[in-house]
């Protein structure tokens, strides 16, 4: 049975992705340190971690596995996650899998690095956008899909 793990505290999607987890009778995580309502329906829990550091990401990296999608911007919880055989959903609709990982941790890397050898780099990254919702509904039921 598949299971959705969402790095819920700054997750621009949570709306989107109870309205598809309903849908298809999935079990949701809600994982963040406070500051979000829970949910009426049975299907999705609101797990409260502590306020310390990466608590999130590491109740998500604890307790997914195969067949479970992890809903999340975070690059080194995404890595730990599909080395356990979970499928990664960005907000954006990117998935994030075995193949695609080791490239996407590289440049992250790359971009840390430049960021602390250049005080003045200013990073561009483009606003979330009505599209970048509407893809991202999209995969999350088609991956919802095949795994049934």
């Amino acid at each position: 049975m598949t299971s959705i793990y969402v790095d819920a505290d700054a997750c621009p999607v949570k709306d989107a992705i109870i309205t598809v987890a309903l849908r298809h009778n999935c079990k949701t995580f809600m994982v963040c340190n406070g500051g979000i309502r829970p949910h009426p329906h049975d299907l999705i829990e609101l797990v409260i971690v502590p306020a310390s550091a990466d608590a999130a990401d590491m109740w998500i990296a604890q307790n997914c596995g195969a067949n479970d999608i992890v809903i999340t911007n975070d690059i080194p919880l995404a890595e730990a996650c599909v080395k356990s055989d979970s499928i990664v959903l960005k907000p954006n609709g990117t998935v994030l899998d075995k193949q695609s990982i080791g490239g996407i941790v590289a440049t992250r890397d790359l971009m840390s690095d430049i960021r602390a050898s250049d005080p003045f780099h200013i990073s561009k990254s483009k606003p979330f956008s009505a599209s970048d919702k509407g893809r991202f509904s999209q995969r999350l039921d088609e991956l919802l899909h095949k795994k049934r």
